[in-house]
């Protein structure tokens, strides 16, 4: 649960969403920010591979709603074929929750 709330008070989570938006398919159900957050909760809570999502799947009152593990496979792979410039627009969320923070950004 600190996990959960140090992301959202960051504002990690709304700048990976902002960063990843030229990722985002129409009329997509799941939000690639958060999809990407849940795979990087799911390493911090001992899992080893995307199908880990699962366990936050399971408990919906703290993780939210968690995208199904093909939604999840998919996005990885279309981040993959992104290359540089999906590590390019990534690099910057941290940079802009970070002033998310400190009130100099407003996302």
């Amino acid at each position: 649960m600190l996990l959960v709330e140090t992301i959202g008070k960051s504002g990690l989570d709304a700048a990976i969403s902002a960063a990843l938006v030229p990722w985002r398919k129409p009329r997509t159900v799941h939000d690639p920010g958060k999809i990407l957050l849940d795979v990087g909760l799911a390493v911090a809570l001992g899992g080893d591979c995307l199908a880990d999502v699962g366990m936050l799947r399971a408990e919906p009152a703290v993780f939210g709603p968690v995208a199904s593990d093909p939604t999840v496979s998919q996005l990885i792979s279309t981040l993959a074929a992104g290359g540089q410039r999906v590590l390019a627009a990534l690099r910057t969320a941290p940079r802009q929750s970070a002033s998310c923070v400190r009130g100099e950004l407003q996302l």
